[in-house]
This record gives C-alpha cells, structure tokens and sequence, in this order.
C-alpha cells in the first residue's frame, strides 16, 4: 500500500558514467563521491552494475550511508540468474542478492529481472518461460519488490502481465528500438490496476554506438518521442501506482539531459495538478 497519493521518481541507468565529469559532475570531483552529487539532484537510480555481479555488502552499505533518506536504489538482477540460468536452479543466487541488496533498508526500490530476447530456438511457447516465472517468483515477491522484463514484442499480452502481477511482480514497460511505441502498449496491455509502474527508455544501442563513444551531451532530439509516455505513466499514478522512470545514455546520447527533457514535458503537462516531479 501506498502511504500518501502516488509519486514518480525519475533517474538514469547507473550514475558512474566518466564522460558526465566536467557536465553533470564537477571537474574535481572524485568517482567515489559520484553518488552522493547524484542523489543531490535526483531521488532514485538504477544501478547497472549488478547485473554483472552480486556487490559486496561493504559496496551496499557505502551506498546507503552516502544518500539522503529519501532516495532509491532499484537495481539490476545479476545475468547468471536472469541470462545464464534462465531461472533454472538459480535460487541460490538469487537469495545472496536479495539478503545483500537489503541492507539498503528503506532505500531499497525494485529489483529488475531483466530477460534477453527469446525467440523459438530458446522457448518453443512462451508458457514454458511463464511456468517458470511462477515457480520463481513467489520465492522472492514477499521480501522485495521486483519487476519482470521482456524483450520479445509478441509477449507483451494481458494475460502476461497478469500472470506476472498475480506472481507479486510488475511488468516493465520498455521504450527500445524493437519494443512497442508507447500507444501500443497501452492497447495491448489497457489500463493497469494500480501496481506499480517501471519505466525503461533504453533507446536503440547499436544506433547510438554508431553514432558516439562518448555521453556527455545528446545527439538526438527525444522530446517528441518523450512527451508520447506522459500518458501511460499518467495511468498507473491515476490507478493509484508509483511510478519510476529510469533514462540510459543510449536514449539519446546524455542520460541526465534526457530526463530533463522529460521532467520539463511533465511539468508542462501537469502544470495545474500536484503530479509534479
């Protein structure tokens, strides 16, 4: 339950990015009191780092005792449960990652599970994949928050979603290259019922690469694509669900600059309601 109307909070994908120095972080500023500018400005990050590791408590602990009360750290769930095993006789890591990442404590947001892209060589049908989703999930969905991810467009369905909602999970909601645009979702999927709602704008990788090494400004203009999700992330807070947007440099070159962008188009749009950001 929700303690007070329904909030966004809104960050990037990670906050360790050398090329921000000298454009969101202070020239003399030293990487390990990265975190601590960030939740200056911002109030929740996903931190990307996870999905390559479990961290050590002592790297968990520095986290928490570096940002403000307030502030959230959802965080990627490691590859070996979400990539490697498929689920599969993952339990294990599964639970030293839960019990590390709790001692954030209150500062804890969601856990991503976040899937490759599986076409028929790797599920024949998709219920195969669900069916271990259920037998995964409710493991872990009474002890932290977790959001489920998918990659293939075809499985963006109702019954998906309610599957994963019944399992104590969230859908994530995906703005990449390959994914629905955002009125598609809203018609594959309706109005949600007040869980909670994940935001990722990952943008398309390889276009990006092409196009730049560096991400210390934008390349790309995102406002129109931007302004499309005020909508969707409009319904989950009017179902009575927070709402987290998360912003990756890929979106646009500068994560930073893009999630300004947003806040900006959010802020014109909510300019007469308490919704603000």
């Amino acid at each position: 339950m929700n303690q007070g109307p329904p909030k966004i909070r809104l960050g990037t994908s990670s906050w360790s990015e050398k090329s921000w120095r000298g454009v969101f972080y202070p020239d003399n500023l030293q990487p390990a009191d990265y975190i601590q500018h960030y939740s200056r400005v911002y109030d929740t990050v996903e931190i990307d780092s996870t999905f390559y590791a479990i961290p050590r408590v002592s790297t968990v602990n520095g986290w928490r005792r570096k940002t403000p009360d307030q502030f959230t750290f959802s965080a990627k769930v490691p590859r070996i449960v979400t990539h490697d095993k498929v689920l599969i006789e993952a339990e294990e890591e599964m639970e030293i990652f839960v019990e590390t990442m709790q001692w954030l404590g209150d500062k804890l947001g969601l856990l991503l599970l976040q899937f490759p892209y599986f076409n028929k060589k790797a599920f024949s049908d998709k219920r195969e994949f669900l069916d271990r989703l259920a037998n995964f999930l409710p493991r872990f969905s009474g002890e932290v928050k977790l959001v489920v991810e998918l990659r293939n467009k075809t499985w963006i369905q109702p019954e998906v979603s309610r599957l994963i909602e019944s399992l104590g999970a969230s859908l994530a909601w995906v703005d990449q290259a390959w994914m629905p645009d955002p009125e598609e979702w809203l018609e594959r999927l309706g109005s949600p019922s007040g869980q909670i709602g994940y935001f990722r704008f990952l943008g398309d990788h390889k276009a990006l690469d092409a196009m730049t090494d560096t991400w210390d400004r934008q390349i790309l203009d995102p406002r129109e694509k931007l302004k499309r999700w005020i909508a969707p992330m409009n319904k989950f807070l009017q179902a009575g669900g927070d709402v987290y947007g998360y912003f990756n440099n890929h979106y646009a070159g500068h994560a930073p600059a893009t999630l300004e962008d947003f806040r900006d188009l959010w802020g014109q749009d909510h300019s007469s309601s308490s919704s603000s950001v």
